[in-house]
């Protein structure tokens, strides 16, 4: 293959809830690869981490809605009309639509024709972050170009998307990769064996993250004027189980003295702040808002407990294995979070950290209870979680893998 350029597509770019993708795409960069980053929307955090900054690849946004940028479809639906890839990607369309019949499945395809109409000069790979719409474009686009393409499948977007859309994404991709055991099993069921599946965990960029050596504070719940800092990170979405940890800190001895930090946006913050009102936890709760990195390792290390109320929402939506409980953990920062998809790969009960049921505040409240009056346990489980992070969780295997995988295509092709 001439061109080794690869063209990665985001469903938006950058953002603070995604930090694991930038510091892949930097991992990649630094490894040698040449990169063009494609979104199909634009960025609408108001701060972003430094690690953006250090990535070097160009940034081209796809129309969000095809409606605002009419001219711009228009040209590229013409610009595709003469390629044979044009109507074997439109084949495709018709066997999706039956099944999809959506106006989101249309727009999917009017962004691949843009893609592939102003297509990155020298490129000859497409690779997707997330195997619902991210991949649903690139699979068009891959059509459209005849170039060869790869899928980087995440959480919510297994575990949303239906059977056959994966399993069609599956067979026509050269390989995809995932980031927990659970979802590596389904997806290599759907695929059959139609296309690889590999299993490759984010890993965390321990440069960023070095070791925290300082002594933790011992307070024990006791004294008024030294609370427990319970911290949790994450946007306030219904799949992280916000209401789930509120009702778990009401249930709190009412002599018991901690609070609880929580850094993220999301469209749950209101109702959750009234929720904590309800409840008579106001005073304890402090809403941080988003934070860049620097600022959010700050509380990693100036806090004593991490939670994190993973659920799995009715429509499947569910965490991977999430990355702030791998940040938190290489901080020595001791965790309780639920047995949900890919914690329990992180977490292992009594060892390195706390697993309680999801949706059951009880339990949650007594395993936080456990770790507010007892600093030995939170320093033993906070230790061993960080040795787990730093030699299971570094992101150089993660990038090694994905530039292997890369390498060994282009050494196929040619």
């Amino acid at each position: 293959m001439q061109h080794r350029k690869i063209v990665v597509v985001l469903k938006g770019y950058p953002r603070l809830s995604e930090t694991f993708i930038a510091q892949e795409l930097l991992g990649l960069e630094r490894a040698g690869l040449e990169l063009a980053i494609v979104a199909l929307r634009r960025p609408t955090d108001g701060k972003r981490h430094p690690v953006h900054d250090e990535i070097r690849a160009p940034v081209h946004y796809l129309p969000e809605y095809l409606h605002q940028e009419p001219l711009r479809v228009a040209r590229s639906l013409l610009a595709c009309l003469p390629r044979a890839g044009f109507w074997r990607a439109l084949r495709s369309l018709a066997a999706d639509l039956p099944r999809d019949f959506t106006r989101n499945r249309v727009r999917r395809f009017g962004q691949a024709l843009v893609l592939a109409a102003e297509w990155p000069a020298d490129a000859g790979w497409l690779h997707a972050h997330f195997v619902h719409t991210p991949a649903s474009v690139t699979r068009y686009a891959s059509l459209l170009r005849g170039l060869p393409w790869t899928c980087s499948a995440h959480a919510k977007d297994i575990w949303t998307s239906a059977d056959w859309d994966l399993a069609d994404k599956l067979s026509s991709a050269r390989w995809t990769v995932t980031c927990t055991k659970t979802g590596f099993e389904h997806l290599k069921m759907l695929a059959n064996g139609s296309s690889p599946v590999h299993l490759s965990y984010h890993g965390l960029d321990l440069d960023r993250f070095g070791s925290f050596s300082e002594a933790r504070r011992e307070r024990d719940g006791s004294l008024a004027e030294e609370p427990v800092i319970v911290l949790s990170v994450g946007r306030a979405v219904e799949k992280k189980g916000y209401d789930i940890l509120l009702n778990a800190l009401a249930l709190l001895p009412a002599g018991l003295a901690w609070r609880f930090e929580h850094i993220g946006g999301g469209e749950e913050l209101d109702r959750l702040k009234a929720l904590a009102k309800k409840l008579g936890i106001a005073d304890r709760v402090s809403w941080k808002g988003a934070l860049a990195q620097e600022e959010v390792l700050e509380h990693y290390r100036r806090s004593d407990i991490f939670a994190l109320a993973c659920r799995i929402t009715a429509n499947g939506d569910r965490d991977g294995l999430p990355n702030v409980l791998v940040e938190a953990a290489s901080q020595r920062l001791a965790c309780v979070s639920t047995d949900v998809s890919g914690v329990p790969e992180l977490l292992s009960p009594e060892e390195t950290g706390l697993l309680v049921p999801p949706e059951d505040p009880v339990a949650l409240a007594k395993a936080l209870e456990r770790l507010i009056r007892d600093p030995a346990l939170r320093g033993r489980l906070g230790e061993a979680a960080e040795h787990t992070v730093r030699h299971h969780f570094d992101h150089v295997s993660s990038i090694d893998q994905l530039k292997e995988l890369f390498e060994r295509e282009w050494q196929a092709a040619e």
